[in-house]
């Protein structure tokens, strides 16, 4: 008879940096979406409500629903699978709106203006992020309408659905961070604002990326 090894506990020290990263990182996805909304002043032209909903989008409602399942900070820890699922499809379907609205927004705003589209990298990219992230909110309504699932294990749905939503996160973190180098942003804030901006970009994905991963890797364990 094979006894399974039972996990080792990890030092204390391990799970209290998760935590306080985790932590940090709703501390920055809000304060970052705040600093953007102050800097763009959305409604004072087309061009201001591009990067104010795409921050909202990817920084905001797409970092939310996917920490909503951290086991160290989410902010419904103790709400059951079920109603975690719920928020996430609602945090899901905002960042997705606003990524379409924010694309509509410049590209009616260079349609205006008369210029060419999507010119640069992050135009390109852009442009890439809005269709996978439609396309995996499309992906995702068999694990809300399991009858669509016909032939597919929803357990393996899952695991589908979590690495591409890891991957479309990284292409709008990505994307966010070429808009930084964007005229209009390097333009507007000092030199140190800029890192920082940066820095705030590449930690919340580095939180994500971990979150993700550790899920993954444990229930592969787990069936194992």
């Amino acid at each position: 008879m094979v006894h399974k090894k039972e996990p080792e506990s990890e030092p204390r020290l391990y799970g209290f940096t998760r935590t306080a990263s985790v932590v940090l990182t709703h501390l920055i996805c809000f304060g970052f979406a705040v600093f953007i909304s102050v800097l763009s002043r959305p409604g004072t032209s087309w061009f201001s409500w591009h990067p104010f909903l795409m921050t909202l989008a990817f920084s905001f409602f797409m970092t939310e629903a996917i920490l909503l399942f951290s086991p160290e900070g989410s902010p419904i820890k103790s709400f059951s699978h079920k109603t975690k699922g719920g928020v996430h499809r609602l945090l899901q379907g905002l960042c997705a709106s606003c990524a379409v609205l924010g694309f509509a927004a410049i590209f009616y705003n260079k349609h205006l203006s008369g210029k060419p589209h999507f010119t640069s990298w992050h135009g390109l990219l852009g442009l890439l992020t809005v269709c996978v992230v439609i396309a995996q909110s499309l992906a995702a309504m068999p694990l809300s309408y399991p009858s669509l699932a016909k032939g597919w294990s929803l357990a393996k749905l899952k695991r589908y659905h979590a690495a591409s939503g890891l991957i479309t996160y990284l292409l709008g973190s990505a994307s966010m961070l070429l808009g930084l180098c964007s005229v209009w942003f390097a333009g507007a804030v000092r030199e140190y604002t800029w890192y920082l901006s940066a820095l705030c970009l590449v930690l919340s994905a580095l939180v994500i990326m971990n979150q993700v991963s550790r899920s993954y890797m444990a229930k592969k364990r787990f069936q194992s």
